[in-house]
Protein backbone atom coordinates (compact mmCIF):
# COMPACT_ATOMS: atom_id res chain seq x y z
CA UNK A 1 0.00 0.00 0.00
CA UNK A 2 2.56 2.13 1.22
CA UNK A 3 4.67 1.05 -1.94
CA UNK A 4 1.50 2.20 -4.13
CA UNK A 5 0.60 5.62 -2.12
CA UNK A 6 4.47 6.70 -2.92
CA UNK A 7 4.39 6.12 -6.87
CA UNK A 8 0.96 7.78 -7.14
CA UNK A 9 3.36 10.65 -4.93
CA UNK A 10 6.66 10.16 -7.51
CA UNK A 11 3.87 10.35 -10.85
CA UNK A 12 2.26 13.70 -9.98
CA UNK A 13 5.49 15.32 -8.66
CA UNK A 14 7.02 13.89 -11.89
CA UNK A 15 3.65 15.84 -14.19
CA UNK A 16 3.58 18.30 -12.20
CA UNK A 17 7.84 19.19 -12.97
CA UNK A 18 6.88 18.30 -16.76
CA UNK A 19 3.60 20.75 -17.27
CA UNK A 20 5.66 23.51 -15.20
CA UNK A 21 8.66 22.66 -17.50
CA UNK A 22 6.64 23.29 -20.58
CA UNK A 23 5.16 26.62 -19.18
CA UNK A 24 8.91 27.39 -18.55
CA UNK A 25 10.19 26.57 -21.69
CA UNK A 26 7.85 28.91 -23.63
CA UNK A 27 9.75 30.25 -26.98
CA UNK A 28 10.55 33.45 -26.82
CA UNK A 29 10.29 36.40 -29.27
CA UNK A 30 13.00 36.51 -31.62
CA UNK A 31 14.31 39.06 -34.43
CA UNK A 32 16.53 38.57 -37.58
CA UNK A 33 17.69 41.41 -39.47
CA UNK A 34 17.12 41.25 -43.40
CA UNK A 35 19.03 43.51 -44.65
CA UNK A 36 20.76 46.43 -43.24
CA UNK A 37 23.30 48.64 -45.38
CA UNK A 38 24.01 52.38 -46.57
CA UNK A 39 24.34 51.17 -49.96
CA UNK A 40 21.13 50.15 -52.27
CA UNK A 41 20.97 46.52 -53.99
CA UNK A 42 23.34 48.14 -56.90
CA UNK A 43 26.09 49.20 -54.59
CA UNK A 44 25.00 52.94 -54.94
CA UNK A 45 25.83 54.99 -51.53
CA UNK A 46 22.27 56.04 -50.14
CA UNK A 47 21.56 59.60 -49.83
CA UNK A 48 21.20 61.55 -46.23
CA UNK A 49 17.33 61.56 -45.53
CA UNK A 50 15.49 65.21 -46.02
CA UNK A 51 16.03 67.50 -43.36
CA UNK A 52 11.81 68.50 -43.52
CA UNK A 53 9.09 66.93 -42.20
CA UNK A 54 9.28 63.42 -42.33
CA UNK A 55 6.89 61.06 -43.64
CA UNK A 56 6.35 56.74 -43.99
CA UNK A 57 4.61 55.33 -46.20
CA UNK A 58 4.25 51.55 -46.31
CA UNK A 59 2.96 49.94 -49.66
CA UNK A 60 1.75 46.22 -51.17
CA UNK A 61 2.83 45.96 -54.45
CA UNK A 62 1.47 43.66 -56.56
CA UNK A 63 3.16 43.01 -60.10
CA UNK A 64 0.94 40.59 -62.27
CA UNK A 65 2.51 37.43 -63.60
CA UNK A 66 4.13 38.24 -67.31
CA UNK A 67 3.99 42.16 -66.73
CA UNK A 68 6.26 44.96 -66.33
CA UNK A 69 6.62 48.01 -63.75
CA UNK A 70 7.22 51.22 -65.94
CA UNK A 71 10.57 53.02 -65.91
CA UNK A 72 10.36 54.64 -62.86
CA UNK A 73 13.01 56.45 -59.82
CA UNK A 74 12.20 57.09 -56.15
CA UNK A 75 13.54 60.42 -54.76
CA UNK A 76 13.53 58.82 -51.44
CA UNK A 77 15.23 56.20 -49.49
CA UNK A 78 12.93 53.14 -49.69
CA UNK A 79 13.80 49.06 -48.95
CA UNK A 80 11.38 46.07 -48.99
CA UNK A 81 10.64 42.12 -48.79
CA UNK A 82 9.80 40.24 -51.72
CA UNK A 83 6.74 38.25 -50.11
CA UNK A 84 6.02 36.13 -53.16
CA UNK A 85 6.53 35.49 -56.80
CA UNK A 86 9.96 36.48 -58.34
CA UNK A 87 11.10 39.64 -59.80
CA UNK A 88 13.88 40.85 -61.80
CA UNK A 89 14.88 44.27 -61.31
CA UNK A 90 17.24 46.26 -63.84
CA UNK A 91 18.58 49.50 -63.65
CA UNK A 92 19.41 52.56 -65.78
CA UNK A 93 23.25 51.27 -65.77
CA UNK A 94 22.17 47.60 -66.73
CA UNK A 95 22.83 46.08 -63.08
CA UNK A 96 20.55 43.49 -62.57
CA UNK A 97 19.18 41.88 -59.46
CA UNK A 98 16.75 38.63 -59.14
CA UNK A 99 14.71 38.20 -55.94
CA UNK A 100 12.61 34.92 -54.87
CA UNK A 101 9.66 34.90 -52.27
CA UNK A 102 11.78 36.35 -48.96
CA UNK A 103 14.20 38.06 -49.81
CA UNK A 104 14.90 42.14 -48.97
CA UNK A 105 15.53 44.86 -50.80
CA UNK A 106 17.24 48.10 -50.14
CA UNK A 107 16.25 50.01 -53.06
CA UNK A 108 17.92 52.49 -55.58
CA UNK A 109 17.70 56.09 -55.32
CA UNK A 110 17.29 58.77 -58.10
CA UNK A 111 17.76 56.02 -60.36
CA UNK A 112 15.62 54.67 -63.20
CA UNK A 113 14.98 51.62 -63.03
CA UNK A 114 12.25 49.01 -63.64
CA UNK A 115 10.92 45.16 -62.28
CA UNK A 116 9.84 42.19 -64.10
CA UNK A 117 7.70 39.75 -63.26
CA UNK A 118 8.95 36.71 -65.47
CA UNK A 119 6.98 33.95 -63.18
CA UNK A 120 3.94 32.08 -63.67
CA UNK A 121 2.73 33.87 -60.37
CA UNK A 122 1.69 37.45 -59.22
CA UNK A 123 4.52 39.10 -57.12
CA UNK A 124 3.54 40.86 -53.67
CA UNK A 125 6.18 42.79 -52.36
CA UNK A 126 6.50 45.34 -49.22
CA UNK A 127 8.05 48.23 -49.57
CA UNK A 128 8.80 51.27 -47.05
CA UNK A 129 9.76 54.69 -48.17
CA UNK A 130 11.04 57.22 -46.21
CA UNK A 131 10.53 60.22 -47.56
CA UNK A 132 9.08 63.83 -46.42
CA UNK A 133 5.85 65.52 -46.17
CA UNK A 134 4.76 66.68 -49.96
CA UNK A 135 7.75 64.46 -51.81
CA UNK A 136 6.68 61.78 -53.98
CA UNK A 137 8.09 58.57 -53.33
CA UNK A 138 8.02 57.56 -57.09
CA UNK A 139 8.15 59.26 -60.48
CA UNK A 140 7.59 57.93 -63.72
CA UNK A 141 9.86 58.49 -66.63
CA UNK A 142 8.21 59.57 -69.25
Amino acid sequence: MKKNILLVVILFLFSFYVIKKEVWEKRAPTSVTLIKSELSWNGDSLPNYPTSSPEISILKITIPAHSELPLHYHPVINAGVLLKGELFVIDEDGNELTMKAGDPIIEVVNKKHLGRNLGDEDAEIIVFYAGAKGMKITEKVQ
